[in-house]
């Protein structure tokens, strides 16, 4: 027979607000999170993204001392570095696909997540910046606007389209980095796109490895008034006018690393008024192109958000 104390801690249980778990999985490295309100975590990690089973090995041992701290996973989400099989109804579901990160490529997360924590919760899989224009749009600069993008500039470049509080997906996730772009290079007597894929993309040519190839050195290490910056504004601004010209959102958020650098959201402002002709009618580009408030954060938070939604 149930005693009066297991009765009420069992009610207690019960009482408390379900355990999200949360994963931003980058090409560079893995945030893992506990939180039973997204943008609160309780209990957070971070690691150098390695080889994929050691790599989930090390989110598996967090997340089970968590659950011995907390209570047990309700829900999980997952914001990954891609390509990646977004489709719930795939096969494949779960799975990195094409990727020059090593030993990534065929590998499903899901399957080996679950496998290791033994428990068959319910996981969101998605890519990096899905989750983060999810949290940007419940907790950040996205808030109150039904149509917002989001740019991550990196290790690779990324994007994201809300569409009323939903991910806009299409046979599979955007690929905005693999854009088209014209050859700014040439007016600094310069040739540079590191794309395997392609003669001239967005992330062939602004991609963090574009700058340090370029420049021959990171970006972290470029002065602000080097002619570097302005040369990737040009690019940026010319990504960010697409996206305007294809679906016309009501802001575009610039994240990742480089967006970070300072004044650089300022010359990409500049630049995009230079391109555009005054062709379309758009708000303030103080407003209409902005960095993400959650900054570095939005990632996490928003592969929480996806795990709350789940529920």
């Amino acid at each position: 027979m149930e005693t009066d104390n297991e009765s009420q801690n069992q009610q207690s249980e019960e009482d408390q607000p379900p355990l999200l778990a949360g994963i931003e999985a980058g090409g560079t490295k893995y945030v893992c999170a506990v939180a039973t309100h997204p943008a609160e975590p309780l209990l957070e990690t971070r690691f150098p993204t390695g080889e994929p089973q050691a790599t989930i090995d090390q989110a598996v041992s967090f997340f089970r001392e968590a659950t011995e701290q907390y209570g047990p996973i309700r829900s999980m989400g997952i914001g990954t570095f891609g390509p990646a099989d977004i489709q719930a109804r795939s096969p494949g579901y779960g799975s990195i696909l094409t990727t020059p990160k090593q030993g990534w490529a065929g590998f499903n997360v899901v399957h080996a997540l679950r496998d290791g924590l033994g428990v068959p919760i319910p996981i969101a899989f998605d890519t990096d910046v899905n989750a983060a224009v999810v949290g940007e749009a419940e907790y950040g600069a996205a808030r109150n606007h039904r149509f917002a993008a989001y740019i991550t500039v990196g290790t690779g470049i990324g994007g994201a389209f809300l569409h009323d509080g939903q991910i806009v997906h299409g046979r599979m996730h955007p690929e905005v980095g693999h854009m088209m772009m014209p050859d700014f290079d040439s007016a600094y007597g310069k040739s540079t796109n590191v794309c395997p894929f392609h003669e001239s993309c967005l992330e062939g040519r602004a991609s963090g490895p574009a700058i340090e190839a370029r420049w021959e050195m990171p970006g972290g290490e470029i002065p602000d008034d080097h002619d570097a910056w302005e040369l990737q504004a040009a690019y940026l601004a010319a990504g960010c006018i697409n996206l305007t010209a294809v679906w016309s959102p009501d802001l575009i958020l610039l994240g990742g690393g480089v967006s970070q650098k300072a004044g650089l959201l300022d010359r990409v402002r500049r630049q995009f008024e230079k391109q555009a002709g005054d062709y379309w009618s758009l708000p303030p580009l103080d407003i209409y192109l902005q960095t993400p408030t959650l900054d570095q954060r939005a990632g996490i938070v928003g592969a929480l958000a996806l795990a709350q939604r789940l529920l």
